[in-house]
């Protein structure tokens, strides 16, 4: 049965692997293939890879082994001891979260497979979904850091990338480049935390973090200091993916990818991604009684803000976003108080429901359209009455969402770029002293390159 489950495991997360390669090399060899041919690769990937995690849960059931660790060897070794090893890790947390993942991805392929039909892009963006597949599967059952991270990069690219999936139009390409920023603010914070793990546990699998033992009941080794710091840095990367204050201001403008994509990423599976990753590392909140709080408060101040700023948006996606936020920081509030099995029900359960309700949000507009079409008119409206001061500053501060975007530019990203921009001034000075009288140093300008428009892809032949 051990190497049935062993098997299973790899090919799990080879399926969508093989699927990302088929599709990419067609891809770069020049060619287009017709629609279907790429909705079946995918399809297929996602299928066997599917009926591989099944398989790995009912094996588990019946054997008895709760965890299972794939060993793929140490790819890099630097003396004297830091070593970059690829594990994967199967055990009662991965495995349901794999199959959530592959189940979503599938039926909004299926969804997508209609709703993008003829669209010039539909090749990249099928390309770009199964690199977020192969992504969020990686980042499942990654048992090391680094594998975790490679996981994370994926997820993080294809997603930004299909933020601005309509790139003909500024808004798409300017609102994925923030959520980049963002993204990568998330990305440094897990970089450091997997050093600080080589430093302190001597490696970077994912038992020398946690402690030994099957999920949930492993005991960490590490210090309450050490779970704090690694901890912190981990909490700081899973604020960044799943969108707790401050960085909250990035999921609406996520909405501006197509409807598939919104629903996969920021309803069912990456807004999540956040929150799995403390499940992961729960026993550092055991340890640590700092960290557990800053999740708890940090979660139930994010949800709250969800609430108040979801009340008040004009369009349906921007409401479910923000109804998506308000669940997945109750979810974190739930790892920091130690429930890790109702926060994996609650993540599961959660994720179905918003992925159905983001791609039955379109054709709700069209019924809700139609009956106003029948009955002749607007359907009627409570009337709230006349407004209070606080009322109204209350509503303000909601139809801005917490002024987090002026917030972070003023506060944040302008002294960040005005202090580069001193030390620009200084190494002027310093060049012109080192040159000595009569020399001249011309400070270095940047020069701003005009965008080049977006070449408009040949259109399809009918499928």
């Amino acid at each position: 049965m051990s190497d049935i489950l062993y098997w299973l495991g790899v090919v799990t997360v080879a399926s969508p692997a093989a699927m990302t390669l088929i599709l990419g090399t067609i891809l770069l060899l020049g060619f287009r293939p017709a629609e279907w041919f790429t909705h079946r690769i995918l399809q297929l990937g996602v299928v066997v890879g599917l009926m591989a995690a099944v398989g790995t849960f009912v094996g588990m059931q019946i054997s008895g082994q709760y965890e299972i660790l794939i060993d793929l060897g140490e790819w890099v070794h630097i003396p004297p001891d830091y070593h970059f090893q690829i594990e994967l890790l199967f055990d009662r947390l991965s495995v349901p979260f794999c199959i959530l993942a592959f189940v979503l991805c599938g039926t909004i392929a299926a969804f997508a497979q209609r709703y993008i039909h003829r669209e010039p892009g539909y090749q990249r963006f099928f390309m770009l979904y199964s690199i977020f597949v192969l992504g969020m599967i990686t980042a499942a059952v990654a048992g090391t850091v680094e594998t975790l991270l490679a996981g994370w990069e994926l997820v993080g690219l294809s997603s930004v990338l299909l933020i601005g999936f309509y790139n003909d139009r500024p808004a798409p390409v300017r609102n994925g480049f923030r959520v980049w920023i963002i993204y990568r603010f998330s990305d440094a914070a897990l970089l450091l935390a997997a050093i600080l793990t080589h430093k302190m546990t001597g490696g970077g699998d994912i038992h020398r973090l946690v402690g030994n033992g099957v999920w949930p009941n492993e005991i960490t080794q590490l210090t309450p200091f050490q779970a704090a710091i690694i901890g912190g840095l981990l909490l700081i990367a899973a604020a960044g993916k799943s969108a707790l204050l401050p960085f909250s201001g990035w999921l609406p403008r996520a909405m501006e990818g197509p409807t598939t994509s919104s629903a996969v990423f920021y309803g069912a599976l990456s807004v999540h991604l956040g929150a799995y990753l403390l499940l992961r590392v729960g026993p550092l909140f055991e340890q640590s009684d700092v960290l557990a709080v800053a999740a708890v408060a940090l979660g139930l101040a994010t949800a709250v803000y969800g609430y108040v700023v979801g009340r008040v948006q004009t369009d349906i996606k921007s409401v479910l976003s923000f109804a998506s936020l308000t669940q997945v920081e109750i979810i974190v509030a739930e790892i920091g108080l130690g429930f890790r099995y109702v926060a994996l029900i609650h993540l599961l359960g959660h994720a179905c429901l918003r992925a159905l309700q983001f791609i039955r949000a379109p054709s709700l507009l069209l019924d809700y359209k139609a009956v106003e079409n029948a009955i002749g008119g607007k359907l009627p409206r409570e009337d709230a009455g006349p407004a209070s001061a606080w009322q109204l500053g209350f509503y303000r501060f909601a139809i801005e969402r917490g002024y987090l975007d002026a917030i972070l530019a003023d506060y944040v990203a302008r002294p960040f770029t005005g202090l580069f921009r001193g030390l620009t001034r200084l190494e002027t000075a310093w060049m012109l002293w080192l040159n000595g009288p009569g020399q001249t140093a011309e400070p270095v300008e940047i020069v701003r390159v005009p965008a080049i428009p977006p070449v408009p892809e040949l259109a399809e032949a009918p499928s």
